[in-house]
This record gives C-alpha cells, sequence and structure tokens, in this order.
C-alpha cells in the first residue's frame, strides 16, 4: 500500500530481528546529540538511504513576528555572486544497516500534521517487521561538562521497563508540552510497537555541538542495542571538546567556580533529582543558572 508524502526510493531487504532508531532536529536535539548519533550510526554501519518523507505538508517556513524568530523557520539559502546556489528543506530520511539489522531514521520535528508524519514512520516499521523503536535525544539542565551525563527514558507499555532497569535508565517524571516524540510513542503503542525514548540530560550552560554527549549517547544506545562499533573517533572528539571548554572556563575564573558548585551538587544527589530542585539551591546560593559558556 503506497502512504502519501512517503518516497520509497529502493525497497529495503528484510532485516531478521529488525530494530528502528530515530533522531530528529528540534525540540530534544541540544547539544546536537540525537541528530549527532543518527550522523555517527549511519556513517559508521554504511546504512543506505531507501526512503524520505516530503516536507512540504509538515512544516511553517514563516511565522508573524520580528526576524529573529521568524528566521528560526524560514529555509538556509546560500547566494554567491548574486546566483542562489542552495535552498535547504528539512530533510527526513530512512536508512538501512542490512548487516546491523536497524532501519535508521533521521529528520526534523514537524511542525504539522504530526498524524501523517507518524504515519509514514510507523509504516516503514511494520513493512520491516519492527517490533522495537528507539529515539535517542537531550534535554539541557544543571549538568556539569565535566561529568557524564545521565540518561532518563519513556516507555510505550511495561513491558520495556526491564530494558530502563537493565541499562541505567532513571525513569522520567515530566508534565507540560509534549514532543512529537512522545506522540509517535502513544501511536506506537496503538500499532502493538514499542517506542522506548532514550534521553541525556547535558549542560544548559554550553552552546552548539557536544561531541562528549554525543559519544555518551551513542556508546549508551549501541549497549542496548548490542552493537560493537569503532568509536575512535568520537572518543578523540569528545576530548578535544572537553580541553578546550575547560581552558575557556579556567580563564574565567567566576565560571570555574560555579562549575564546581555544579559539580558538588550533582556528584551529591541522584539521578531522579528534580530540576526545580536544583535551580532552588542554587539560587539559594547567591548566583545565577543562566549563564552560557562559548563554544
Amino acid at each position: 500500500m503506497e502512504i502519501q508524502y512517503l518516497h520509497v526510493i529502493e525497497q529495503p531487504p528484510r532485516l531478521a530481528g529488525a530494530r528502528m532508531v530515530l533522531g530528529f532536529s528540534g525540540w530534544m536535539d541540544g547539544g546536537d546529540v540525537s541528530t549527532g548519533v543518527l550522523d555517527y550510526l549511519i556513517d559508521t554501519l554504511d546504512a543506505t538511504r531507501f526512503a524520505e518523507i516530503d516536507p512540504a505538508p509538515f512544516f511553517v517556513y514563516n511565522i508573524p513576528g520580528s526576524m529573529e524568530v521568524s528566521s528560526l523557520f524560514r529555509p538556509h539559502v546560500r547566494i554567491e555572486d548574486g546566483l542562489i546556489e542552495e535552498l535547504d528543506e528539512p530533510e527526513n530520511a530512512f536508512f538501512f544497516a542490512q548487516e546491523a539489522g536497524i532501519i535508521l531514521f533521521t529528520g526534523k520535528e514537524p511542525n504539522m500534521a504530526w498524524e501523517t508524519f507518524a504515519e509514514c514512520i510507523l509504516s516503514v516499521a511494520e513493512r520491516a517487521g519492527v517490533s522495537l523503536i528507539h529515539f535517542v535525544g537531550s534535554v539541557a539542565g544543571l549538568v556539569p561538562h565535566t561529568r557524564e551525563p545521565r540518561f532518563f527514558g519513556s516507555i510505550s507499555g511495561p513491558e520495556l521497563r526491564t530494558l530502563l532497569d537493565e541499562h541505567g535508565i532513571q525513569p522520567s517524571d515530566y508534565e507540560g508540552p509534549g514532543s512529537f516524540v512522545t506522540y509517535l510513542t502513544c501511536k506506537a503503542r496503538e500499532r502493538g510497537i514499542g517506542l522506548l525514548s532514550l534521553v541525556a540530560g547535558i549542560p544548559s550552560y554550553v552552546d552548539g555541538r557536544n561531541t562528549k554527549c554525543i559519544r555518551s549517547a551513542a556508546r549508551k544506545l549501541s549497549e542496548m542495542l548490542g552493537l560493537t562499533l569503532d568509536m575512535s573517533e568520537l572518543d578523540r572528539e569528545s576530548a578535544r571538546f572537553e580541553r578546550q571548554l575547560n581552558e575557556t572556563v579556567q580563564a574565567r575564573p567566576e565560571l570555574a567556580e560555579q562549575i564546581r558548585k555544579i559539580e558538588a551538587l550533582y556528584d551529591e544527589t541522584s539521578s531522579d533529582t528534580r530540576e526545580d530542585d536544583l535551580r532552588a539551591w542554587f539560587e539559594k546560593q547567591g548566583f545565577r543558572t543562566d549563564w552560557h559558556a562559548p563554544e
């Protein structure tokens, strides 16, 4: 059956024990963790692109408001010597890694028509015989860059709770605005497909791509999927990232002092400590939590 807006480039082979991994730019891609892990897996597993989702019905390209706000929604363009060389629309693509038995999807969280976008993803999963989908992402919090991130998870059903326990993932407690991934989890459950969301807590004060947290999330996900992958390049990138950030912080004593306090609290608290409790503690100490270290 043909699914509207899903364009199949080539039919993937039937994968034994197929799993699916999702990554989205957008809400839960702080530090490029979600898209960074998918890029790593696609490259390392030498995955083949086999299908795409047409972006037209799913994304807002313009909204009323200031240039600062509306620019977040517009396609990126490149013009050289007066000639338009590039116009980038959101890409949403499926890849398969036959030997690993994994389907990979990387895209942008849709603005509109969530039901149709979810149908495209879940129909691919069903055709491939996928019974469990993994999402990997991140949320910013009061996490020191000198420590490994903690991981939080949400699941489509109680039968997946053992996976959280086995891999040291703290069940998430959250109430507020929902992501497309949460919506997709509910829709997957209706179709009898499991979905586990793996979310890393990352430093809120570090702007840009966080290669250390990308490496940590890739390692955790690979462990859950039973993959043995070469992470030597990620290890080197992570070490360079942390070294450069440490040099920046040490040049600013007031930031170094704040990070030492974050480290002390992070080491003393359990993984289920609430974010607002952490912020309340910092306020009592008399310093701000809304500063940022440069990239």
